[in-house]
């Protein structure tokens, strides 16, 4: 491919890391040989004083991409998949999954403690996300949950300040991962003990409808994989319309014998209602397979959950 790729992201660090990451490995690949990174600011990096619950949604991070990309301005974008609400904008697809990372949370507490369950009687954890402070509640509903946004070195100076009382935050292994960050104070956090968010740890790759050329080079490079996986956990987040207003969590595994593994909860914000599916099915069903446990989930009590939230199931998706 002869032309350069001009390729959208927002300018926070990590941002500007995994995407230029992937694009350096996609010229090794020889999808394209040349690339220019073009920083879009969107409005979720704009709004840092509410929680995006507030101001509309996950999709407020890729919103100005996205338009970009509709322009002609850029023509591909790196998304980590769990900032994507359950539908891409009409004229883009998602082509091009690569392998994904750890998908765990990991915590960072002032105090070195091991697990929440070690955290401090009454102990101030900073999130803007409700899958993870409903997840937290439920174990220690004691907590005292702080809203908590930025880029992961603004959260973890907040946290080495002490700012409103921090004793812990939460953040994404993948992120951390991509950054080459270690920290001594961190500590993954079980599966079993957080589920991640939708498609956490996985890049996708965004690109017009009609761009048929290089959507066959990067359909070339796709991890199929994690492609299943992860349409399993979209099809689960699209069959609740979901977006960061609701806590939900997901995350699917593949077998040896082709066979995907869905798990899904859904909370209440304060972690007293919880509700949880896991079923499997064949590699080939993973859309039906994500509706099932959307299903089952509802009928299990996330109605009653979705409905003092005051959301409605077929309501679309923040965008």
């Amino acid at each position: 491919m002869d032309r350069v790729i001009r390729i959208g992201t927002r300018g926070s660090l990590l941002a500007l890391t995994q995407t230029g990451q992937v694009a350096d490995a996609l010229v090794e690949l020889g999808v394209f040989s040349e690339f220019e990174l073009v920083i879009i600011k969107t409005s979720g990096d704009r709004i840092q004083d509410r929680s995006l619950a507030e101001i509309g949604g996950k999709g407020l991070f890729i919103k100005e991409i996205e338009e970009a990309m509709l322009e002609g301005q850029v023509d591909l974008a790196v998304h980590s998949m769990k900032d994507l609400p359950g539908e891409v904008a009409p004229g883009l697809v998602l082509e091009g999954m690569l392998p994904r990372q750890i998908p765990n949370d990991i915590l960072i507490t002032h105090d070195g403690c091991a697990s929440i369950a070690d955290l401090p009687q009454g102990a101030c954890l900073g999130t803007s996300s409700l899958r993870r402070q409903s997840q937290a509640m439920a174990q220690r509903p004691d907590l005292k949950v702080i809203p908590l946004r930025g880029n992961v070195d603004t959260r973890l100076n907040k946290l080495w300040n002490r700012e409103g009382g921090l004793d812990a935050i939460i953040l994404a292994a993948a992120g951390m991962a991509r950054l080459g960050r270690e920290l001594d104070e961190a500590v993954l956090i079980p599966i079993d003990d957080m589920l991640p968010a939708i498609a956490q740890g996985t890049l996708g790759l965004e690109v017009r409808e009609e761009d048929t050329e290089l959507r066959e080079r990067l359909r070339a490079v796709q991890d199929e994989d994690t492609l299943a996986v992860t349409r399993a956990e979209r099809s689960l987040l699209r069959a609740l319309s979901g977006s960061c207003r609701i806590p939900l969590a997901g995350y699917a595994t593949l077998n040896a014998d082709r066979e995907v593994t869905l798990t899904g909860i859904l909370t209440s914000p304060d972690g007293t209602q919880f509700v949880r599916s896991e079923l499997t099915a064949d590699i080939t069903e993973v859309t039906r397979l994500g509706e099932r446990v959307a299903a089952e989930l509802l009928a299990g009590g996330g109605s009653q959950i979705l409905n003092d939230l005051g959301i409605v199931i077929g309501e679309a998706s923040t965008h």
